[in-house]
């Protein structure tokens, strides 16, 4: 109770910086807008139905795209139940929005009890399932409190967050005492929540549904057409992209024209709001670019094509000959992004030094030279090799596609575990 306390005095200091970041205006940024409330409990009541309500969670746009498979599933095999879809950022929303046949969207209340009780008294869910591991103190105690089971599916931890959590070992208490059932990625993530305290009885090992990738036949008739539009010329793709690595990406393709100038990037950075001077510093190197959003016809001397629409990234990366995963580049930073998507497209990937964030999948590919990991100074070196190698090419996204084929079925697995736990 005291350290619940202390944490909801610390999260009111922070609280303020949180929601000017959230709610601030930035051009190319989705806004909440309106819905601001919401992120104090004031939510819309669930559209009217005499169905048991299931709440899935996922922050941003990440957990959305990684949750969807599983949602999708999930509501063809439970036609009885009523399904909403929270997240904590704009760009979540818009990407849950593309769930509005099957799911409503709201947006999380932040973790104060007032907020998280208002939420609950008003949607009256039946239980809460958490991709990932977003578990905020609060949050999980009046969930609990409220009758409410919690499952936590593709729940990680690392070797470096659970020394933290030794640290104050009564947080970790705090946290894990709320949750019935945790749906680790790997064996190793289910023997460091072990050492932390939680019963075996909690734990389940499925694997990771980021493998369970869904790619329906419309995509890929899109990302064919779209790399049928290109010609002959060659595309490599640099996904995701972060503050500072376009600047060193572009360089990389200018260096590339120079012995190959039919050579096309999409350039797709990974927050909205940069789209604006992601273009501005193409338009300042000479680059001719074009705006996906402008709708505007890519010509032969287009030298980049820049992405700047929300949800298309999957398409883009299936219209490439080879993708640079961005939030990568630089050591210690992001962490990377998706690589399982680019291998599901059939796009051979390069991943710079940054991957912890898929630490067990990127080490996965590598053992099966499914993927090209270069460090910071050898990642145009790989790239340009890539490029002039067909046949590495295709070697590379087989391999790929075999590591997420062999390692698929972690989504039937949580629902079959989720099912006979819950009777759902």
């Amino acid at each position: 109770m005291i350290l619940r306390f202390v944490y909801t005095l610390l999260l009111t200091l922070v609280a303020p910086l949180f929601l000017y970041g959230l709610f601030k205006k930035k051009p190319g940024k989705p806004s909440v807008g309106k819905r601001w409330r919401e992120h104090f409990g004031i939510t819309p009541r669930v559209n009217a139905t005499d169905k048991p309500i299931v709440w899935f969670h996922a922050v941003s746009v990440g957990e959305t795209l990684a949750i969807t498979p599983l949602i999708k599933r999930f509501a063809k095999a439970n036609p009885d139940k009523k399904i909403i879809i929270t997240t904590t950022t704009p760009t979540g929303a818009a990407q849950a929005e593309k769930l509005s046949d099957i799911a409503e969207h709201r947006y999380m209340p932040l973790d104060f009890g007032f907020a998280v009780k208002r939420f609950l008294r008003t949607v009256q869910p039946s239980h809460l399932i958490i991709v990932e591991t977003e578990l905020w103190p609060n949050t999980l105690h009046y969930v609990h409190q409220h009758g409410v089971s919690i499952t936590v599916i593709n729940a990680r931890l690392s070797e470096k967050s659970l020394k933290n959590y030794q640290k104050i070992p009564s947080i970790g208490s705090l946290i894990f005492k709320n949750i019935d059932l945790l749906l680790c990625h790997s064996k190793q993530d289910a023997e460091r929540f072990k050492a932390l305290g939680v019963s075996e009885g909690q734990l389940e090992t499925t694997g990771s549904i980021k493998y369970d990738v869904d790619i329906p036949a419309t995509l890929l008739d899109q990302s064919k057409q779209l790399r049928d539009s290109f010609g002959s010329r060659q595309v490599w793709i640099a996904a995701s992209t972060h503050k500072g690595e376009d600047e060193v990406l572009l360089d990389y393709h200018q260096r590339l024209l120079e012995t190959n100038p039919a050579l096309l990037l999409i350039l797709v950075p990974r927050h909205p709001e940069r789209f604006n001077d992601v273009y501005s510093l193409c338009e300042a190197r000479g680059l001719k670019t074009v705006r996906r959003s402008t709708a505007s016809p890519i010509l032969e001397d287009t030298q980049v094509y820049l992405g700047d629409t929300m949800g298309d990234l999957l398409m883009l990366q299936g219209a490439s000959d080879v993708c640079v995963m961005g939030g990568s580049l630089f050591e210690g930073k992001v962490g990377g992004h998706n690589v399982l998507e680019p291998a599901a497209m059939g796009t051979p990937c390069i991943i710079g030094p940054s991957y912890f964030n898929f630490k067990d999948i990127v080490e996965k590919m590598v053992e099966s030279n499914a993927i090209e990991l270069a460090v910071e100074n050898r990642i145009f070196d790989a790239l340009s090799e890539l490029l002039a190698n067909n046949d590495k090419q295709q070697q590379l996204a087989q391999n790929a596609s075999d590591v997420v084929n062999d390692n698929k079925g972690a989504i039937d697995k949580s629902i079959t575990l989720w099912r006979d736990r819950y009777d759902v």
